[in-house]
């Protein structure tokens, strides 16, 4: 039998519900999804009825101007009843990445991380508002993503303040909260990788993720010379590759670029409920619309949605650069 829980804030009498069954597939201290023995791809993809993870868009609003940032135009947030619509029309997916803008910027953030237990909840973040959010977040999110481009410069110039981002990492740490790093990849940051690597290794993050800039939002305002090619990108993961086993660094690494492969691979939910494949080359805002989740369920968003083996594929690390984090590489209990 389900418990309910009440705030002062007026968010609806919710039922906890226990996380559905990975079936297929599994998520692991790397903070990734994998195949469990037996399983292809192909029949995964044959039998989905909803996606493996979504990311939803909690607010737009954030305290830092990325370079980089795509997300540039400002709506209002969704109201605690939306979300609680939207938790209920998403059931049948696995993960949930309660996202933004900085998602920690909503001061009922944590009323929503109680309101979508259940899901695994991997939380995008600068971190500046940790020590606010730390402690109602722990033991109830898989992961806190946070993005940190190298050492103090090169994050300054890139996203925003590192002492602020190091001030909400370390208050994630002391709450247990498992930590994974981002950081988009740029030219002039390729000779910092290493050392964002090295203070995931020290902070003992479950993975490093790179990813390449999308020409949207404030990005179209970058140099040319600033966006590496998959080539680059590629021999730029096999330097860290080889780095990663001679200095014994214990996070993932993985490097996603933007080509035919990873296209549409992600299903965005905005603050309005509109669902989205992004990126999608030939479509608005890199957006191709699919339906609204306010209004009808992700199965039903799901059976529109062309970009189905590649969603699985990038989630599965099959079209994308991996190096995964081992139960040997793993000091201590698991932390995923």
């Amino acid at each position: 039998m389900g418990i309910t829980m009440n705030t002062s804030l007026g968010m609806p009498t919710i039922p906890q519900r226990k996380p559905e069954p990975t079936g297929s597939v599994v998520f692991g201290s790397g903070h990734h999804f994998a195949l469990n023995p037996g399983e292809s791809l192909e029949d995964l993809v044959s039998a989905a009825t909803a996606p493996l993870s979504v990311i939803l868009q909690v607010t737009k609003r954030c305290n830092f101007d990325c370079s980089f940032c795509s997300e540039t135009l400002q709506l209002p947030d969704p109201t605690l009843d939306q979300l609680d619509t939207i938790r209920t029309t998403l059931t049948g997916t696995q993960r949930v990445f309660l996202s933004g803008g900085e998602p920690l910027m909503r001061r009922d953030f944590c009323d929503i991380v109680d309101m979508y237990q259940g899901y695994i909840l991997g939380i995008p973040t600068n971190a500046t508002r940790g020590l606010q959010h730390a402690k109602g977040m722990a033991g109830k999110v898989a992961y806190v993503n946070v993005g940190l481009e190298g050492p103090r410069s090169t994050t300054n110039r890139v996203r925003g303040d590192y002492d602020q981002v190091m001030a909400g990492v370390r208050a994630f740490q002391e709450q247990g909260i498992p930590l994974s790093l981002s950081a988009v990849v740029y030219r002039s940051t390729l000779e910092a990788l290493p050392y964002t690597c090295q203070i995931a290794d020290v902070l003992g993050a479950g993975k490093v993720k790179m990813i390449l800039p999308l020409r949207k939002g404030n990005a179209l305002d970058l140099a040319e010379h600033e966006f590496i090619t998959e080539d680059e990108a590629a021999q730029t993961f096999d330097r860290l590759t080889a780095l990663r086993a001679a200095h014994d660094w214990r996070p993932a690494l993985r490097m996603t670029v933007w080509n035919p492969q990873t296209e549409g691979h992600m299903i965005l939910v905005e603050v309005n409920g509109n669902a989205s494949a992004w990126p999608v080359y030939d479509g608005k805002d890199l957006l191709e619309p699919l339906g609204n989740l306010l209004d009808e369920p992700i199965t039903a968003i799901w059976q529109r949605y062309r970009f189905k083996h590649n969603h699985f594929a990038k989630y599965l690390g099959a079209s994308i650069k991996t190096v995964k984090r081992t139960e040997a590489d793993r000091p201590g209990a698991d932390r995923a």
